[in-house]
């Protein structure tokens, strides 16, 4: 079984057909991130859990 993948920003599920982006973290490149249509079109901030890195 398949976890669900979730935003980085607000931490809710990702819905299989939404327009979310996934990417590695621009800093480190180890992990892989995930972010909502929401948080993008807001420009939430996001940090990555591996180094500390804060974007957009």
């Amino acid at each position: 079984m398949q976890e669900t993948p979730r935003c980085i920003s607000c931490q809710r599920d990702i819905k299989p057909r939404e327009r979310s982006v996934k990417f590695f973290c621009p800093s480190c490149g180890e992990v892989l991130l995930w972010r909502c249509e929401v948080c993008r079109i807001h420009g939430n901030k996001y940090t990555c859990p591996e180094c500390g890195f804060e974007g957009p």
